[in-house]
């Protein structure tokens, strides 16, 4: 099971046994009266209202307090009454009731007809005192007080919504004075001034936590979505507006979050209007509704991503599907995700943040997707990550397991379920050192399976967008959270149809917290939006053009900047990083590897600047720097559990044995680590290629070693090489293997380790390359210019006698080749040529 409830509040456990101390609880007994005690409300401090039937069939109402555990009776009706709503005030001095005096045949058997069939009263609490009637009406009306700002102690003013069947809303101003001691009444004793917030409404959801109401209205043919959102005092604004493409069949007023009504919750009309709107803490707007089908067996249902500017209609085709089982979709905010829960049959998360790829969201069926605490559909989402089950009276926090979701990636089969909970795990649940490790150990074991993804790229990735975004606002839209650009798979069963709406209208000024971050996801949207995400494309071109350089342009300012920006990254790391390193990782100098790591910092930089104006230099060098030091420490700690898991230590720089299985394991993993990192342009630690080439030369035969090396997957480094001349003996196998890389080597690498192998091939393989370059360089110049006197032992090979006479001569030319190795010159290229024509005719060279 992967969603994980928590019970907060159970009637059962926390209410029953206080009313049981009291003597009101043997009412509750009797299966015929299960629904008297049942909540009616949930209020915006997390108080509980609820309301139960007493001995004398007294009705009651009460409120338990979460955070102190406690449970208040608040008030009672001596009479038996169906409370439909009810609201208490922040300072518990009113309190708001709704409910049935009698049901239609209760007024025509007792001549009733005159009477309202729905009372609306005012209370005063503290102490019970005055009764006020609002409304006396034959519709049903739902209450809601307002409540201020947590922090705002005031006790002077009250604002109450009242939500009428007949479709409208209005807000009651109720001023109340303090007489003697905790004495608080109402001061208006004529009508209380009242204001009309919404007209012809078809639909009504309340925001508790953040005092708004969304409502439609139906307008030129279609449906239209507004937003009011009520402040501290009695202001309320209209502040958004938003068309959309919603059939409605039932004419009737459907209301969310306006408290809870135990029996209609029971009689649901089989077409009325399942539609709920949630919000998310990074500005997403999203509108979920239930459609009715016509074929059998099969589910609708539509999310509106109000805050990307489409919507994504989904049908699922059902299987053990009996009719009398079925209940409508219930829909539940995770914030980061949205839940589409049909008991039975499905669960499916839907990525708020990135709902443009299908194989970010997990779409579950059979075990996974179970909620034993569930069964049924009587449930709502009153708040983020909570459920609220009506029947049962019970609240859960409501969360993704992190057990179970690693689970479901290892026993899962297909990529897009793959992607969709490695994504998961790091970006909702968030990177903890344990859950990472346990995400490397399976990326080690999966890195054949996953076709149409890296699994390494998207962790880096991925984690990336994790650690770096909450640091600042807006980063999510401009750091990249995937690696793949497109997603044409498909998840069986489901069929998913996208379309383009218009973006909602926001009526706002100066708005902050959720109205700015909505506001600024608008406007990605309409300076589209894949475009803002950082890529790698001028990098890898800029990377490839700098590595091809001449050595003598290498020290102009701009590169001298480049590996500044480098030895910057490379120094914030030392900073925050004290665990041991894995040898030899950070311990040498790659020329490579620190020209991209400072390019990208460079180009990250300016990226950044250009789209967050508003942000200082010095922070915008910070993020960079975060950012890139994160990467490569990923990629460390990558390799620092691989290295734990198949239990090596730093033995691979042993060339006199040959690797074992853990080794071959573990250098196949870094041959994937290079080539993701190959794949997106990122950096690598300084030492990689040592470590991957050390291990190469344990692991492969020399043949597949070299053909390795030929086709850039095993980078020759200097620290490599040197101990490799050095530690080897001179044994044929050897000999081979050492020739082989020395013809290898770049020339400016060669010059540097040629000299680590004193052996009649590597001079013989120095000096014929050492003719070659001058003999190179004579072809570019004209020279005219008398044979100079020789100062070696005279030679009588005439041959030999020509040729080192030539070379001499373009040596004095200032051609010299060689320059930063004095040993190398012509009387070198002579006594190796003497050395080798003996030892080729058997003869001993003195």
């Amino acid at each position: 099971m992967l969603l994980r409830l928590v019970a907060e509040f159970d009637l059962q456990r926390d209410v029953v046994p206080w009313l049981a101390a009291r003597g009101w609880a043997a009412a509750l007994d009797t299966s015929e009266n299960s629904s008297a005690l049942y909540v009616v409300n949930v209020e915006r401090n997390g108080k509980i209202l609820y309301t139960w039937k007493g001995n004398q069939r007294n009705t009651h109402i009460g409120l338990y307090d979460r955070q102190t555990k406690q449970n208040e009776h608040l008030y009672m009706f001596e009479r038996d009454l169906h409370i439909i709503s009810c609201s208490v005030n922040s300072e518990r001095t009113l309190l708001a009731v709704s409910f049935r005096q009698y049901t239609e045949e209760e007024r025509v058997s007792q001549l009733l007809q005159s009477v309202s069939k729905y009372l609306t009263l005012l209370i005063e609490i503290r102490p019970i005192n005055n009764v006020r009637v609002l409304k006396a009406v034959d519709s049903c009306v739902r209450v809601q007080f307002l409540y201020p700002d947590e922090g705002r102690h005031t006790s002077t003013e009250s604002h109450l919504l009242l939500a009428s069947e007949d479709k409208y809303i209005e807000q009651f101003d109720i001023h109340v004075v303090a007489e003697e001691e905790h004495k608080v009444v109402i001061q208006n004793s004529g009508q209380l001034p009242r204001a009309r917030v919404a007209d012809d409404l078809i639909w009504a959801q309340w925001d508790m936590m953040e005092q708004r109401l969304f409502y439609i209205v139906p307008k030129e043919s279609r449906n239209t979505l507004k937003c009011v959102q009520f402040y501290p005092g009695e202001n309320f604004n209209s502040v958004l507006e938003s068309h959309l493409d919603i059939s409605v069949h039932d004419t009737r007023l459907k209301l969310v979050n306006f408290g809870y009504d135990y029996c209609q919750d029971q009689e649901v009309a089989p077409k009325s209007l399942n539609l709920q709107v949630f919000t998310s803490k990074a500005g997403g707007l999203c509108v979920c509704c239930s459609l009715a089908s016509d074929i059998p067996n099969e589910i609708t249902y539509s999310i509106y991503f109000l805050h990307k500017g489409y919507n994504k209609t989904f049908t699922v085709s059902l299987e053990r599907a009996e009719t009398h089982q079925l209940k409508e979709v219930a829909f539940l905010n995770l914030d980061y995700y949205v839940a589409a829960y049909l008991p039975g049959q499905f669960l499916h998360l839907l990525n708020i943040q990135h709902p443009d790829l299908l194989c970010y969201s997990l779409f579950l069926t059979g075990e996974n997707a179970r909620i034993d605490m569930l069964p049924n559909c009587s449930i709502q989402s009153p708040l983020v990550s909570t459920i609220l089950d009506c029947c049962a009276g019970s609240i859960y926090a409501v969360s993704i397991s992190d057990s179970a979701l690693l689970q479901f990636l290892q026993n899962s089969k297909q990529d897009s379920e793959r992607l969709a909970a490695l994504h998961c795990a790091l970006l909702y649940v968030g990177s903890t050192t344990d859950l990472e490790m346990q995400i490397i150990w399976w990326i080690s074991e999966n890195l054949s399976t996953c076709l149409t993804f890296d699994p390494i790229q998207e962790f880096i990735i991925a984690s990336l967008h994790c650690r770096m975004c909450p640091e600042m606002h807006n980063l999510d839209k401009l750091l990249p959270y995937t690696s793949l650009l497109d997603w044409i798979g498909v998840i069986p069963g489901v069929t998913c149809a996208t379309d383009i709406i218009s973006l909602p209208i926001l009526e706002v000024q100066n708005s902050k917290g959720f109205w700015d971050k909505l506001n600024s996801n608008l406007e990605s949207v309409k300076y589209a939006e894949p475009h803002l995400h950082y890529h790698n494309n001028v990098l890898r071109r800029e990377w490839l053009n700098l590595s091809e350089e001449k050595e003598e342009r290498r020290t102009t300012a701009y590169l001298r900047n480049i590996f500044e920006n480098a030895k910057k990254v490379l120094s914030h790391l030392d900073t925050w990083d004290c665990e041991e390193r894995l040898t030899p990782l950070f311990q040498e100098e790659d020329y490579q590897q620190q020209l991209l790591m400072g390019l990208m910092v460079a180009q990250l930089k300016d990226h950044l600047m250009r789209h967050l104006q508003y942000v200082g230099k010095k922070k915008i060098d910070q993020i960079v720097l975060d950012y890139v030091a994160n990467l490569l420490n990923l990629i460390h700690r990558m390799m620092k559990e691989v290295w734990r898991r198949y239990q090596l230590h730093s033995c691979i720089f042993c060339f006199d044995k040959r690797g074992s299985a853990a080794e071959f394991a573990v250098f196949h993993i870094m041959s994937r680590i290079l080539e993701a990192a190959n794949g997106m342009c990122l950096p690598l630690p300084p030492g990689f290629h040592t470590l991957h080439l050390g291990l190469g030369v344990r692991c492969l035969p020399l043949h597949t070693l070299l053909h390795y090396i030929d086709n850039g997957v095993l980078h020759l480094t200097e620290t490599c090489v040197r101990k490799l001349l050095k530690d080897l003996d001179n044994t044929e196998k050897n000999e081979k293997l050492k020739f082989s890389i020395i013809t290898r080597l770049p020339e400016a690498l060669g010059q540097k380790v040629h000299h680590f192998w004193n052996h009649p091939i590597n001079a013989n393989f120095i000096a014929r390359k050492y003719v070659k370059l001058l003999l190179e360089k004579l072809g570019n110049r004209q020279y005219s210019r008398p044979a100079p006197e020789r100062h070696s032992v005279p030679v009588e090979f005439l041959p030999l006698n020509y040729l080192t006479n030539m070379l001499a001569e373009i040596e004095n030319q200032g051609l010299h080749p060689c320059e930063k190795q004095d040993q190398v010159n012509v009387r070198f290229v002579e006594e190796t040529a003497l050395r080798h024509t003996m030892m080729l005719l058997g003869l001993k060279y003195s």
